[in-house]
């Protein structure tokens, strides 16, 4: 846009600048830009500003589930937790650090002590209202599809099927959106942000790169502080670790073997275990670096202590962590919840071999803003909180 309207390449910074740090509303008030250029640019149907925010959902808990809208009438979701949910815990970041809390250790990993590298605070315009002081620890869940194709057997979300991929400018100004609500701005404000909302990130692999690009060089969100999980697309596993700029990386396992994997997600038909853990162990860690694979607790289908210790075999000698999570209901999703016991003891099996394993805590699940309830509910009644399922544990050995 800029080059082909003859100016400067500086041109391109200013006006990034005003709208990702600044996050003018019009073109008017980017003062930076010589005011031809602005008049050209909204004769060109040019725009700017942050997503519009359709509808937004309080939890009991803070959170907050926002349901943005594009022009073509599609909508996706996205959820800005206040306190994040521990999902960062154990994965050798200063956000991983901040989630485990002084009282809990380092759970089996080493000592830590990499910070975010300094970025210049933003600019901001005379228009621009003042940003309330934050401290930290807040986590943004952001899609990256309208909808998602991989049919996950336990999520609202493919409940949808995909409509589309998203933009690189459509993702990040899901960020733009939520910062500017809440008030925040990084790098002042250390935000952490996860792609875990709707769609597959490596099925939309060439705009979700470019948006993390633009969430660092932009918006200013250190790449360290961002958080990928992908259902297990082998080849763009390999594509990622190659990314001079690339978030970490989480992996949504889900199952202890190819059948149970098979039945809950249909991808391992095409990527089964055996070719996602080769990936993972050949995937290229940065120092003090671990791998997060994410597992969702479905009660009675694979939390048995049989599939934690299949677990432990399958991951057995790799930096990495585990995320138990217990499955948060919907309606559609024919699975139930486990007990707090089930989960606990999944976890100390874990342990017990020596994997780090933490339990998410569920954020929003009254507004279906928990992990796996993306579906664009609008009307929200009151869901009570999961009862704990008495289901029979499997027969050890």
């Amino acid at each position: 846009m800029v080059s082909e309207a003859g100016e400067p390449g500086y041109r391109a910074k200013q006006i990034m600048d005003a709208v990702y740090r600044q996050r003018v509303e019009t073109l008017a008030e980017i003062s930076t830009l010589p005011r031809e250029f602005r008049e050209r640019l909204e004769r060109s149907g040019v725009t700017v500003g942050a997503a519009r925010i359709e509808k937004k959902f309080v939890s009991v808990d803070g959170t907050v589930r926002y349901l943005i809208a594009f022009p073509d009438w599609q909508s996706v979701e996205t959820v800005w937790m206040p306190e994040g949910d521990g999902g960062e815990a154990g994965d050798g970041s200063e956000a991983g650090d901040e989630a485990e809390g002084p009282s809990l250790g380092t759970s089996g990993a080493e000592a830590r002590s990499d910070k975010d590298e300094p970025i210049a605070a933003p600019k901001r315009c005379a228009t621009q209202k003042p940003m309330r002081q934050h401290q930290g620890r807040s986590t943004i869940c952001i899609s990256s599809q309208v909808g998602c194709a991989v049919d996950c057997q336990f999520c609202l979300t493919a409940l949808l099927g995909v409509k589309r991929n998203l933009t690189a400018g459509e993702i990040v100004g899901q960020v733009c959106a939520v910062l500017k609500d809440q008030g925040v701005s990084p790098p002042e404000d250390r935000i952490n942000l996860v792609f875990m909302g709707m769609g597959e990130p490596f099925l939309n692999y060439e705009n979700f790169v470019k948006a993390g690009r633009l969430l660092v060089e932009g918006v200013g969100i250190a790449e360290r502080r961002m958080t990928v999980s992908t259902a297990g697309i082998v080849p763009r596993i390999r594509d990622f670790g190659e990314e001079k700029i690339r978030p970490k990386l989480a992996i949504s396992l889900n199952a202890s073997n190819d059948a149970l994997r098979t039945r809950i997600m249909p991808v391992n038909k095409k990527w089964t275990l055996e070719m996602l853990m080769a990936a993972a162990r050949e995937f290229p860690l940065r120092t003090r670096e671990w791998i997060t694979f994410e597992y969702v607790l479905l009660g009675g289908v694979n939390d048995a202590p049989e599939n934690a210790r299949e677990v432990a075999e399958l991951l057995r000698g790799m930096r990495c962590k585990v995320n138990l999570i217990a499955l948060n209901p919907g309606p559609g999703i024919d699975f139930v919840t486990p007990s707090a016991e089930r989960v606990t003891a999944f976890q100390n099996i874990l342990r017990s071999a020596e994997i780090p394993a933490f339990v998410r805590r569920p954020r929003g699940r009254d507004i279906y803003a928990a992990c796996g309830q993306l579906k664009r509910t609008v009307e929200v009644a009151t869901l009570p909180e999961p009862r704990d399922q008495t289901i029979a544990a499997a027969p050890e050995g």
